[in-house]
């Protein structure tokens, strides 16, 4: 008898001691009420559960114990002893098996095997979460690839406009299209290149007054004499003119030698003058003489210096207009206009649209490295229906965006981006300052003020700098003056 009860001692020993070392929490339960052993790994995370009244550990309470017993009075209710289930007990996930067996004495006890899986559930959501992103993208990549197919299976139905019309050929800075206007338009420019007589060149911004005027230049009998270009609407009256006609020493503050205007630079040559309409009522009289008489007077200077120079002008003014108002001299403008030139709008030459296409993909598909091969119909129906009120600066940056944004070798209407205050046709409407007005000083506000109506009344005159100034009765140096205070550029309103 002894011996029997020495061999259940050491089984009893030896099963305490495997229950000891294993890593997985063990607990024994009686009944619903009452903790009668934990092994080392259960009293390290529960604490001793044993002793409800006098815890040990942080979590070693009686609102745990109540709910481990939950746990076992639901399992057995649901039939789940002896079937491994997840459970959350505060925030921690616990994998737990109940074994129920019958004691000794009869009563109810229950093995609880639980396990801490928390960093590994939570690993196995982030992998979740990951595979689940990847998916997400590799269906968006799918759904874009499929797009992008679908696109172009229509596409290719359409007629290709660049692989009919890439065989024309046009060299840069030469005018583009074959309509009957522009078709009228270099034949008058070959009539009169040859004169020497001065050329007023007009119509709207980004036409390309600029291009003709090289045209008629480069076919002229002085293609191989200078040729300059100004701007008068960017250089302040006081310096255009002793750019242009040059000065004597001592004309004016820092003018420590006499200097050449361009006028002398380039005799022989040729001048282009851009936005002659902005030019003041002094410079249009020095302009004048030029035209008339041949000759040029330095600032601070009063001895006529005779030059050869050919004159081209323009402007996307109504010069007409302006004499009427009393902003432009009337013998200066007859004495401008000799032979009128005038560009139609790109909206009076939409035939044209095609070629300017082809021409700019060309150079945009060569300056961003791009395969662009096929224009389909549609995108060129719609380019043709805009009214183009930038002209062909417009169009040219329309095709420069949809050349840079295209993902593959086809234009898109994903690409064709229009400038929607051109789009609109409507000047932008007046921002109102009072806003920017809290919290400044007199004079800023001042400032403020001023600056809107400067800006405001260039931009309703078409930033003409000498009718704006004339309508808010300001001198042109000081109007200049001013602009230039508060970073205002005329050519940006117009």
């Amino acid at each position: 008898m002894d011996e029997i009860q020495q061999n259940i001692d050491r089984l009893l020993h030896n099963q305490r001691n495997l229950l000891d070392i294993m890593p997985e929490m063990v607990l024994l339960v009686h009944g619903g009420s009452s903790v009668e052993y934990m092994n080392p790994s259960a009293i390290n995370f529960f604490g001793d559960l044993r002793s409800l009244e006098s815890p040990k550990g942080k979590n070693n309470n009686s609102k745990t114990a109540a709910m481990l017993f939950e746990i076992i009075k639901q399992s057995m209710e649901k039939n789940q002893t002896g079937t491994q289930q997840e459970i959350n007990l505060n925030d921690t996930y616990l994998e737990c098996v109940l074994a129920p067996f019958e004691g000794y004495k009869g009563d109810l006890l229950h093995w609880l095997f639980l396990r801490d899986i928390t960093n590994a559930k939570s690993q196995g959501d982030n992998l979740s979460y990951i595979n689940n992103s990847i998916e997400s993208i590799i269906i968006n990549e799918i759904k874009e690839i499929k797009d992008r197919d679908r696109v172009r299976q229509v596409l290719t139905k359409e007629k290709n406009y660049l692989k009919d019309h890439f065989n024309t050929h046009y060299e840069e800075g030469t005018m583009v299209g074959s309509s009957k206007p522009l078709r009228d338009l270099r034949h008058m420019v070959e009539q009169v290149a040859s004169s020497d007589a001065t050329i007023l060149i007009t119509g709207e911004s980004g036409t390309g007054k600029e291009l003709v005027a090289n045209l008629i230049r480069e076919s002229s009998d002085r293609s191989d004499k200078p040729f300059l270009k100004i701007n008068c609407n960017t250089i302040n009256d006081s310096l255009l003119e002793s750019d242009l006609f040059g000065y004597e020493k001592g004309a004016f503050t820092g003018a420590d030698t006499r200097r050449q205007g361009k006028f002398e630079v380039v005799d022989g040559g040729t001048i282009f003058l851009d936005e002659i309409g902005d030019i003041s009522p002094r410079m249009q009289a020095a302009l004048l003489r030029v035209l008339q008489d041949g000759e040029i007077i330095r600032v601070g200077g009063n001895v006529p210096i005779k030059v050869d120079v050919r004159i081209i002008a323009a402007t996307n003014a109504d010069l007409a207009a302006a004499v009427h108002e009393g902003t432009f001299r009337l013998d200066l403008f007859y004495r401008l206009n000799i032979i009128n030139i005038s560009i139609p709008p790109l909206r009076e030459r939409k035939e044209d649209i095609v070629d300017l296409v082809s021409h700019f993909v060309r150079r945009y598909r060569k300056a961003f490295k791009k395969d662009i091969t096929f224009l389909p119909k549609s995108i060129m129906t719609r380019l043709q229906e805009h009214d183009w009120p930038g002209n062909v600066r417009e169009l040219e940056n329309v095709i420069q965006r949809a050349v840079l944004m295209a993902k593959s070798n086809v234009i898109t209407n994903n690409e064709l981006f229009f400038d929607r205050q051109h789009e609109a046709n409507v000047p932008p409407p007046a921002v109102s300052i009072l806003d920017r007005l809290q919290g400044m000083s007199l004079r800023d506000m001042m400032s403020e003020v001023e600056k809107e109506i400067l800006t405001n009344f260039l931009h309703k005159y078409n930033g003409n700098v000498a009718l704006t100034a004339k309508k808010l009765g300001v001198g042109k140096t000081a109007f200049y003056d001013k602009l230039k205070r508060y970073n205002i550029s005329p050519k940006e309103l117009k």
